[in-house]
């Protein structure tokens, strides 16, 4: 299911986006101011954003600015300003596409098609191998003999974020930032309470990780076991 992030300040549009977008199967959160927004997408990372740009706390343009700082979703402005220099301003900070209002319903959806397509498939995805667990990073599970670990959204953020970089350090701020989001990169208790959730729940030894590994002061990594190295698959 498709993560979608709709930002707002007009209540009726954000009510009709979330009819629309939950009746055709998308996960949809919402926000109505810029600040909102980040918090937002820091705690359920979307997979697509929809964007005014004009919001009561922060310009949109701000916004982009603090998405594209750790996440490559799509984003697509939806606004009322039809000035070109408005669109080049957004699409220069990272907007992937811009929507002008009024806008028609099925035109929108047709944009945020596209726009996940050129992000790619969740078929182009591994399955990573931890000893007798599968993680399969398209479907968003974890699997130990054919039964599901259930993960939080944020623990599964964190593991996707270490997996997706076998073998290389990730510092605590990397980490908190592409993971919690602008604004949280000295809140390295979130990290540490994480990991070790992680950790009972993955790791055969908790106290002593195969997988997650902690480099003192500096940071974490995902170190592959030798044996489980051939059994990623693309």
């Amino acid at each position: 299911m498709t993560r979608v992030l709709v930002v707002d300040d007009e209540p009726q549009i954000l009510r009709a986006l979330r009819i629309n977008l939950r009746v055709r199967d998308y996960e949809v959160h919402v926000a109505s101011t810029g600040t909102e927004a980040l918090e937002m997408a820091g705690r359920y990372p979307p997979d697509l954003v929809i964007l005014d740009l004009g919001l009561p706390d922060l310009d949109g343009v701000e916004v982009i600015q603090g998405l594209r700082g750790w996440t490559k979703a799509p984003i697509i402005v939806l606004s009322g300003r039809a000035d070109s220099v408005d669109k080049v301003e957004a699409l220069d900070a990272g907007a992937d596409d811009y929507v002008t209002k009024p806008f028609g319903v099925e035109e929108l959806l047709a944009r945020m098609r596209a726009a996940v397509r050129r992000t790619g498939t969740p078929e182009d995805l591994p399955r990573i191998r931890l000893g007798d667990l599968t993680v399969d990073l398209a479907a968003k599970r974890v699997i130990r003999e054919g039964k599901d670990i259930r993960l939080t959204p944020t623990e599964w953020h964190l593991l996707e974020v270490l997996l997706r970089n076998p073998g290389k350090l990730l510092s605590r701020n990397q980490l908190l930032t592409e993971v919690w989001g602008p604004g949280y990169a000295d809140a390295t208790g979130n990290l540490r309470l994480y990991m070790a959730q992680l950790r009972r729940k993955l790791e055969p030894d908790p106290a002593r990780p195969r997988w997650l590994i902690t480099e003192p002061g500096m940071g974490y990594r995902y170190q592959p076991s030798p044996e489980d190295v051939g059994a990623h698959q693309g």
